[in-house]
């Protein structure tokens, strides 16, 4: 007999990156996510934070405190990457935000009907933003 299949209710990811402060600005101050929650290290600087807008919600924490927390992560955060795909209502509004953050695949139209740009958002990761039809 099959069980049934688990009911996902919610993606968020979390991107493990060298510092959270810029990450977070490039949503709040291109695109008006708020901040959701902040945990300070010993430090005062960032090891963990989150940005929400809408129904979309990002988490970024630092290399270092993941390695803190658990020593034998840090072999497996070598090499990864991710990409964030995100759907638009208006791109040009969307350009215009992006303006002066580094562009990994500009402005394009795609074999599958949508118009693209893909940035590099301050942590290393790729964001790419489309708009379909």
């Amino acid at each position: 007999m099959m069980s049934a299949t688990p009911k996902l209710n919610q993606l968020t990811p979390v991107l493990v990156v060298d510092a959270v402060e810029p990450c977070l600005r490039f949503w709040t101050d291109r695109f008006g996510f708020t901040v959701e929650n902040e945990v300070p290290g010993p430090d005062g600087k960032l090891i963990f934070a989150s940005v929400k807008k809408g129904s979309i919600e990002v988490m970024y924490q630092t290399r270092a405190s993941v390695v803190t927390e658990t020593p034998s992560a840090a072999p497996e955060l070598a090499g990864h990457s991710i990409t964030l795909f995100i759907a638009v209502e208006n791109f040009d509004d969307v350009e215009k935000a992006l303006a002066g953050a580094p562009v990994v695949k500009p402005r394009h139209q795609t074999f599958y009907g949508s118009t693209e740009i893909y940035v590099r958002e301050p942590g290393g990761n790729i964001v790419g933003f489309a708009q379909f039809g």
